[in-house]
């Protein structure tokens, strides 16, 4: 076993740090304690065996948002075994101190939120202005599309129109035709009749020529 006696500087007082410190400690199940110094930095002594101490010293090298270590001073000695669990040490201020740090992250926040929520309603205005542009547009296509329809309904009624003067051109073509074949058969009948009278003629002429001598 051994204590590790570690001097942590950067941003680390009222950020949440000591938080921080004591949940990694929580979770590696190691003892000791956590405290804030009048100098800024923060003092953690913790007691386990060289390999958690080592995750230790890893896992509270933070730097995030709020947190920002700079550097861990490190001291390591043997294991007394007076820590029976990990605890903050709170001076007696500390708490007003707390409030006040609390109420300028919170104020911090608050503008942070108003600030997206500005950003947010000014995309979501710009986003709304597309998708009205957008539905103007689908509007535009579909009136385009009505008066194509319009447009191949009259088509398709001219269509039907000049088939319908087709069929009956083809009726009158047809009724034509059965006149001109029926013109036809009258006419050859009529000359059949004519071709009939006129040998008839010809014979009794014939015989009356034959008759008087003359042939």
């Amino acid at each position: 076993m051994k204590r590790l006696t570690a001097y942590v500087s950067g941003k680390v007082q009222k950020a949440g740090f000591r938080a921080r410190v004591m949940e990694i400690a929580r979770v590696l199940k190691v003892k000791g304690t956590v405290e804030n110094l009048e100098d800024g930095r923060v003092k953690i002594v913790v007691e386990s065996d060289e390999d958690k101490l080592k995750l230790f010293v890893e896992a509270i090298d933070i730097k995030n948002t709020l947190i920002n270590v700079s550097s861990i001073e490190k001291q390591y000695s043997d294991a007394t075994g007076e820590y029976s669990k990990f605890c903050k040490m709170v001076d007696s201020g500390e708490t007003d101190s707390r409030i006040n740090a609390a109420a300028f992250h919170l104020k911090d926040l608050t503008v942070a939120v108003n600030n997206m929520n500005e950003n947010l309603g000014g995309k979501m205005d710009v986003t709304i202005q597309k998708q009205d542009q957008m539905l103007d547009k689908q509007d535009q296509m579909l009136d385009k599309q009505d008066k194509m329809l319009a447009v191949q309904g009259q088509m398709l009624e001219v269509q039907h129109q000049m088939l319908d003067m087709q069929g009956q051109i083809l009726y009158s073509q047809h009724d034509l035709l059965d006149e001109v074949r029926e013109s036809r058969r009258d006419l050859k009948s009529y000359l059949e009749q004519r071709f009939e009278k006129l040998e008839g003629e010809v014979a009794e002429m014939r015989i009356a020529l034959k008759a008087k001598g003359i042939i």
